[in-house]
């Protein structure tokens, strides 16, 4: 099984390089919504955080991701205006490793050291989505795109690690664990492509 799901994340490493392809410049809510979808870095890090508040439960389930959420949102703001994030896309890569490791690992903790681990990695998103603004784009509509894609991602990975949940015991968080693994393997080359 291990096996299989490096052989799978081996296929994606030939995409890896493009993590920001460029996206016809629509300039609206449908661009702002592309943006994270387009990108196998920031899919793999929203779902994680997703899959992270699962596994913690209870206020995770919401508090987890809606951090990531308002901190992206605030990271994008200043991008759009121009101030400066040095090695964001390291950052990001990092975020892929990182997130994918506490899923790997099952690491729990409380609630509000959650919040503040997926909210450092917001900032690193958050700012790509914002610099990568068209110019000539409406900001607001652009950003309520990028916003309800990662509440989407988010969802999507915390409805596979509820379902996934439901599964019997280990083979689910054997499912799990592989998955987490395979995003940190990837973000480690993403890392290593910087």
């Amino acid at each position: 099984m291990r096996r299989a799901a490096l052989a799978a994340s081996l296929v994606f490493i030939p995409t890896l390089a493009m993590a920001h392809p460029g996206l016809p410049h629509a300039h609206d809510v449908v661009t702002g919504f592309a943006h994270p979808i387009g990108g196998l870095d920031h899919v793999l890090a929203m779902v994680a955080v997703g899959l992270f508040a699962a596994q913690l439960g209870g206020r995770a389930l919401w508090l987890v991701p809606a951090s990531f959420v308002a901190v992206m949102a605030v990271a994008g703001l200043a991008g759009t205006a121009g101030v400066n994030l040095p090695l964001a896309e390291a950052g990001i890569a990092l975020s892929v490793i990182a997130l994918g490791a506490v899923v790997a690992f099952r690491l729990t903790m409380r609630v509000a050291a959650a919040m503040a681990l997926v909210g450092f990695f917001a900032i690193f998103h958050g700012y790509a989505h914002g610099i990568e603004t068209p110019e000539t784009a409406s900001g607001l509509l652009y950003g309520l795109g990028f916003v309800a894609a990662t509440a989407m991602l988010h969802a999507l990975g915390i409805g596979i690690g509820l379902g996934v949940g439901r599964l019997e015991a280990s083979y689910g968080r054997h499912l799990v664990r592989i998955a987490g693994s395979a995003a940190a393997v990837i973000g480690v080359v993403m890392f290593a492509s910087h």
